[in-house]
Formats: structure tokens, C-alpha cells, sequence
């Protein structure tokens, strides 16, 4: 028996070929699943690799073997490439709104209302008077009833509130702002970018720590379109400050017939400290202290889908709903949809902490989290004997510029890395799971906060791990 090699010309001989393939029964089911233009493009790229690859060998290649291989290869390529990219995560991160992951989690309230209508429905159409109607009217009766508003319009997120309000109040004029209030915050979203691509420009008064009622007064002139107070929502100046109150820069823009605009940034219907969070004023409470417009987020304290919010004087709603802009900042019917039935949530506040998850997120008590935490910690040591975990008392983030100088008790389950397994690939490995887990990573271990963990995500978290971590990190 010679032993000589087989030429790789025999090896490739022995490839299947793509027609080959295309007729395999488990190829057409591929078809099928994906589409034949894309499984052949695959096949042909799978295929090609083995053909460069290809050397002399011993032993002849088995066209079965090769074929079961290729289809393998393929089906895995083809999984892979149409998973979705934006997938469901369990946040442990201990930022609760955390803007990297979607910030407010939706009540099933919202969730439901998106299913309902994402068919046809009656987004720009009166039921009433079979004629076209406006799609803010959806939401513009319960937005005014939760905060006082005479009149209200919607936009994709805050920080187009804010443009558009001023450049439909203020195009080619000035708003005065006090220099402690030009803040910067996360995607270098500034005050005064936003203010020159509006079309108006920005009269700085004050200095960072101190402004007075006469500076604001001092730079009110002919081209003064408004006075602004921006919610410093990601930070906030101590010592020896000075600002002035929303109540008195009202009473100054209504002496000098100019409006006053407050954007409260994060915003909330209720007052936080009902359940043991910081006061932070309310939307109502914002108009009541004289603000003529005020903006504010959807997907923060609110608890609902990104949107911003435009609120106030019915004059100036309607100047502003009449801005040709307003069509390209515009709701979809499905975030219209989820942020009306979180609107009428608030209706019954009494139920808050059960209906709107974020809500009960921050409202938990540490007894509570720390039960939660002790059962992860103890499944998690058992998967992963190789490595310590504890349970650690933390500070967790209510995020978002949300309330930024305050933390809330929390516990995390701590997982500490070694030379052999560090807390990056430990982390690593928790975000490739069928839910992606993500923690936070501090001095080569890896922190699980759990105050984000509900009871119904817990029993997924352990189920998914029980099944995806068995044998991991044994040695």
C-alpha cells in the first residue's frame, strides 16, 4: 500500500459543489429560513475558504463529512448574522437609568398600547369627525391634566424640545442664561451649540458660581427674546453660590413682556421623596413658579419612552407647533402609544410602585435587595467554585442626570477575578449569554448591583445561568 499524499487536486475533487449543496435537503431548509441570495453568497464564501486552505493529505476528504461541516459552518454564520443586534439586557450596572441601555424600563401598560397599535390605527385621523387630526391630541389632555399646562406638543427626545422651542420663540434674537447654567451633558449635547443651531444667541450672565436678579436684568435689551433656567442635571455647584429662583426670573420676563423657558432636563410628575429619593421639583410645580415653556424627558423619571415634552402657554405651544421643524422631530404612533398609557398610570398614584418599573426600581428597600442579591451570590458560587463571591453593600445611580449628586443604598454580588480568570473575561462571559448581563468592573472584580434585579428578572437571571454557566470557571 503506497504512502504516498493525495494530491491536493483529488482533495478538490472530493468538494462538494454549490448546486451540491443547494439540493441538500438541510441547505434548502436554510433557503427557506434565510433566503437563497444570501445562503448561496455564504456557501460560496465557506466553501472558497476551504478551497484556499486546502493542502495535501494523507488521507483522501469524505464529500459527507465535508458537506455536514459546511453546514455547520454555514447555519452558525447564517444565526449569527441575523441575530438581532438590539437585544434585551439585564442592567446590574447600578445606574438605574442608564442612558447606554435604554434608561427607563417600559410598564407593560406601554408595551401592550405598542402591540395594539402597530397596525393601522388612527394616529392622524379623527374618529369623531372622519377628517385629519393631530397626533399630539393623543397625548396633549393627559400631559396638561399631570402638570397644569394649558397646551403641550411631543418631540423625539429633550434636547429637541429645547431647540425647537427656542428657535420657533426666539430665532435671530437673545435668551439670556446664566453662565452656572450652560452644562454639557453626555453625547456633547451644550447649551450653547444648541442655542447657535437654533438660529438665537446665547447672552451669558453672571459668573459659574454666583447670578444675580440685576444681571439678568442689566442684559434684557430690545433683542431679548427670553430668559432660560437650565436644570444642571448632571452636577451642581456648592460653597459659595448664588442663583436665581425660577419664581423671580419669572416675575422679571413677565415685567419686560418677554417669556421665561425652564428645561427641567430629566422632569417628574411626582415628587421623588414620596419614596425616599431627594426632592426634585415637579413639572407642575415648575409652572405654577411662573415658567411660560418647559421641556422635559420621557424615558427618565418619568418611567416612559424617549420623548421630550413641550409644555405650557397655549400661545406658545401653538408658535411652536406651527414650526416646519416640528414634522422632523415628530412622535411614531408606537412611543405616542406607550407614553399615553404611562401618562394614564399616573392617574392613579397610589399604584405607581407597581405599575411603572423604574419607579419601583428606586423606591426598593435595601432588606429587599439584599435578599435578592444573597440568593444570586449563592448560585453563583456554586456555578463558579473556582472563584469567590461575596456579597458587598454599594451605592447604586439613579442616572441619566437624574438627581446627580445622590446615590441610594443598595447590595451588589461581587465576583472576584484571579491570574487565571479576570474580571473582564469574567464580564465578558455574563455578556454573551442568550440575556446579556452587565455589571460594572472595579480592581479585577466584577460588581452585580441588584437593585435593578426585580423579582421576575431574578428567576430569569438564575434559570439562564443554571443552564449557560454549568462548568464554567471550574479549575
Amino acid at each position: 500500500m503506497s504512502n504516498k499524499p493525495v494530491s491536493t487536486q483529488a482533495n478538490l475533487s472530493a468538494l462538494p459543489s454549490v448546486d451540491h449543496l443547494l439540493r441538500d435537503t438541510r441547505f434548502t431548509d436554510l433557503s427557506d429560513q434565510y433566503g437563497r441570495e444570501i445562503l448561496l453568497a455564504e456557501v460560496r464564501v465557506k466553501l472558497g475558504a476551504i478551497r484556499e486552505q486546502l493542502p495535501a493529505s494523507d488521507e483522501s476528504l469524505d464529500r459527507d463529512s465535508i458537506t455536514d461541516q459546511l453546514h455547520h459552518d454555514v447555519s452558525m454564520s447564517l444565526q449569527a448574522l441575523f441575530a438581532p443586534s438590539l437585544k434585551k439586557v439585564i442592567n446590574l450596572t447600578g445606574v438605574i437609568l442608564h442612558t447606554n441601555l435604554g434608561r427607563a424600563p417600559y410598564p407593560q401598560a406601554a408595551i401592550d398600547a405598542m402591540i395594539e397599535v402597530s397596525g393601522a390605527c388612527n394616529l392622524e385621523f379623527n374618529l369623531s369627525t372622519g377628517k385629519r387630526g393631530r397626533r399630539d391630541d393623543h397625548v396633549e389632555r393627559w400631559l396638561c391634566e399631570l402638570t397644569g399646562a394649558e397646551a403641550a406638543t411631543t418631540v423625539n427626545n429633550n434636547a429637541a424640545a429645547v431647540l425647537l422651542t427656542l428657535n420657533s420663540l426666539a430665532f435671530g434674537k437673545n435668551v439670556i442664561v446664566s453662565r452656572g447654567e450652560l452644562i454639557e451633558i453626555g453625547g456633547s449635547f451644550r447649551i450653547p451649540a444648541i442655542m447657535e443651531k437654533a438660529g438665537c444667541k446665547l447672552r451669558e450672565v453672571g459668573t459659574t458660581n454666583r447670578t444675580h436678579a440685576k444681571d439678568y436684568q442689566e442684559a434684557i435689551g430690545k433683542k431679548t427674546a427670553a430668559l432660560m433656567k437650565v436644570h444642571t442635571s448632571n452636577y451642581e455647584i456648592n460653597g459659595f453660590t448664588k442663583s436665581v429662583s425660577a419664581t423671580e426670573l419669572a416675575k422679571l420676563a413677565a415685567e419686560n413682556n418677554i417669556p421665561l423657558i425652564d428645561d427641567l432636563g430629566s422632569g417628574t410628575i411626582v415628587d421623588p421623596a414620596q419614596f425616599g429619593l431627594p426632592y426634585e421639583r415637579t413639572v407642575r410645580e415648575a409652572l405654577k413658579d411662573g415658567a411660560d415653556v418647559i421641556t422635559f424627558s420621557g424615558d427618565k423619571l418619568l418611567g416612559g419612552p424617549q420623548c421630550g415634552v413641550i409644555a405650557g402657554r397655549r400661545d406658545l405651544i401653538a408658535q411652536i407647533d406651527k414650526n416646519p421643524i416640528k414634522r422632523a422631530m415628530r412622535l411614531d404612533k408606537l412611543t405616542l402609544a406607550a407614553l399615553e398609557a404611562v401618562l394614564k398610570l399616573y392617574a392613579n398614584p397610589d399604584q405607581l410602585l407597581e405599575t411603572i418599573p423604574s419607579l419601583q426600581m428606586l423606591a426598593r428597600k435595601s432588606a429587599e435587595i439584599e435578599s435578592s442579591a444573597s440568593e444570586l451570590q449563592h448560585e453563583l458560587q456554586a456555578l463558579l467554585p473556582a472563584l469567590t463571591v461575596s456579597l458587598s453593600p454599594c451605592q447604586s445611580q439613579i442616572g441619566s442626570g437624574a438627581l446627580p449628586t445622590n446615590t441610594i443604598d443598595s447590595y451588589a454580588v461581587v465576583i472576584q477575578g484571579n491570574d487565571e480568570f479576570s474580571a473582564d473575561k469574567l464580564a465578558a462571559t455574563l455578556r454573551s449569554l442568550t440575556i446579556p448581563v452587565i455589571g460594572r468592573v472595579s480592581k479585577n472584580a466584577l460588581w452585580l448591583d441588584c437593585r435593578s434585579l426585580l423579582k421576575d428578572s431574578s428567576s430569569v437571571l438564575i434559570r439562564m445561568l443554571k443552564a449557560e454557566l454549568s462548568g464554567t470557571y471550574t479549575s
